[in-house]
């Protein structure tokens, strides 16, 4: 392991120390480790797809207050870790284009990117997928399911990032699209069964929310 990414690992340990959304140490943590994963299957540059996987949320707008686009805690950390500007630049740009969008359309341009972007997305599936939902919807203060509240698409990122839907539309907005979204191989492997696991969740939810059972 690299002396870059061990000072990563350190980064995001701290900069993350108090997140309770979902979006922790230890989630950047096992996106680090799953794309590490499919970087062996698919053959991409594991040091490339671990700075990507390990630097990927810490400009998320939704966790930096900010729009998050002058990245400017990634090139700060990259900066001084004596990256070069090049490299710099490489990095920030499959970071920028790894996050849901509202649309899901966001892709990087490398392999590198589109496996940290898979090892991400599939994070938010699974048994950990449905965890880190509900947590985060209780961070900003959502409602668990309120059954006469639509399930709305959004087009554009500032929408969809500003929207205050419940958790349980949230699996519908977002979760259950992204198996189709699904960039490498490997990935798509892995998501199936989580997606899998998420619609059998689902039934059982509204078996037990209609008493049902």
């Amino acid at each position: 392991m690299s002396s870059l990414i061990n000072n990563a690992l350190e980064f995001v340990k701290e900069f993350f120390k108090n997140d309770t959304s979902g979006h922790d140490y230890y989630h950047t943590l096992r996106v680090y480790k799953t794309a590490n994963k499919i970087a062996e299957k698919e053959n991409a540059n594991i040091e490339l797809v671990s700075i990507i996987a390990l630097l990927h949320d810490v400009d998320d707008c939704k966790l930096v207050g900010d729009d998050g686009k002058s990245l400017k805690n990634a090139k700060k950390f990259l900066t001084e870790n004596n990256v070069s500007l090049d490299k710099i630049q490489l990095i920030c740009s499959e970071i920028s284009k790894i996050s849901f969008n509202g649309n899901g359309e966001n892709c990087p341009d490398t392999l590198e990117g589109k496996t940290a972007q898979d090892a991400d997305r599939l994070d938010a599936l699974g048994a950990i997928g449905i965890a880190r939902a509900f947590a985060y919807g209780g961070s900003k203060g959502r409602a668990m399911h309120l059954p006469d509240t639509p399930i709305k698409e959004y087009t554009n990122e500032k929408d969809y990032h500003n929207n205050n839907d419940t958790t349980i539309n949230h699996f519908y907005q977002k979760l259950l699209k992204l198996t189709s979204l699904m960039n490498t191989t490997e990935a798509k492997r892995i998501a199936e069964k989580r997606n899998e696991f998420i619609l059998e969740y689902l039934n059982e939810f509204f078996t037990e929310w209609n008493g049902k059972d």
